[in-house]
Parts: structure tokens; C-alpha cells; sequence
């Protein structure tokens, strides 16, 4: 880049006087200050959008990683459960030719003698009707508590609101 010491800016300057004349000089000063300006904020911008798309390569490199990593993640988890799976079928297979016994004959509980006979099914709940205030909710928070901070624990009608809530005067 051009190195300007203070020599060669008072030399531009001086040659600036001469040619463009004192009363010019400020608004060709102030024209070239704007337009250095613009030319400054113009490679800023241009910097910026390198500096993007730099670290826009860098994320979609990474983001290829990770993708890349997650499908091993995925294969290496298939492939233990794939294992796990036929070992588990693997060992019901032995322990149920074990419980067939030595005639060959599936085991279904039947058998007078067993020790392991299946145990009995459980009946189906009757249905019970509920109790009379079913409908009525029930908390953890204690009546004395809700009549202390004015809970409404009974309900009411709108007329009957009203007519609790009328002035005496205006009671019949």
C-alpha cells in the first residue's frame, strides 16, 4: 500500500493550492473526503463478504463432518442392536427348547405335577359406580384455607347471586 509521510501530504497539498485555488480547495477537499469514504466502506463490505463466505465453506465443511459422523453414530447403533436383538432370540430360543422338556411338547401350563404352573388369571374389575359428589374436585389445599383466602367452594346460580348481593332497600 502507498505509504504517505507528512512531507508528501503538505507537498500534495501545496500543490493542490496552486492548481485548484484557495476558494475551491475546501469543497474539492470535502468532495475527495466523502469519496475516500465510500471507497473505504466499499473494501470494508468487500472484506466482510469474503470473511463470509470463508466461514460459510468452513460451516458446510463441518456441517459435512457431523453428517458424516452421526451416520457412523447410526450404523455402529443398528449394527449393536442387530447383535443385541439376535443374541436376546438366541437365548429365549435355548431357554424355551429347555422348558419344552425332554418329550418335545410345548409347555402350556397344564401339567399336574409342575412346580412353575401358570398362575391363574386375574378377574376383570366390576365397574363401581362412583360416589355421590364424583363430580366435586378435590385438592391438597384445606378447607379452612380456602374459606380464609374467599375460594368458591359452592356453586351458584346467576338469580341467586343476585339476589344474595341486592341492597336491603331494594329487596321485596
Amino acid at each position: 500500500m502507498i505509504d504517505f509521510g507528512f512531507d508528501k501530504l503538505a507537498l500534495i497539498g501545496a500543490v493542490a493550492l496552486i492548481v485548484i485555488g484557495p476558494e475551491k480547495l475546501p469543497r474539492v477537499a470535502r468532495t475527495v473526503g466523502t469519496l475516500l469514504g465510500k471507497a473505504r466502506r466499499y473494501v470494508a463490505d468487500v472484506k466482510a463478504e469474503v470473511n463470509r463466505s470463508i466461514e460459510l465453506e468452513e460451516l458446510q465443511k463441518m456441517k459435512s463432518q457431523f453428517e458424516s459422523a452421526a451416520r457412523d453414530v447410526e450404523a455402529s447403533v443398528h449394527q449393536e442392536m442387530n447383535a443385541a436383538s439376535a443374541a436376546f432370540n438366541d437365548a429365549t430360543r435355548e431357554l424355551q427348547t429347555g422348558i419344552d422338556g425332554a418329550d418335545g411338547l410345548p409347555y402350556n401350563g397344564d401339567h399336574a405335577g409342575d412346580a412353575f404352573a401358570a398362575p391363574l388369571a386375574t378377574p376383570v374389575p366390576q365397574y363401581k359406580r362412583p360416589n355421590k359428589k364424583w363430580r366435586l374436585k378435590r385438592s391438597a389445599v384445606p378447607a379452612w384455607y380456602k374459606q380464609r383466602s374467599g375460594v368458591r367452594t359452592r356453586a351458584q346460580s346467576g338469580a341467586a347471586r343476585v339476589a344474595r348481593f341486592r341492597p336491603p332497600a331494594l329487596k321485596k
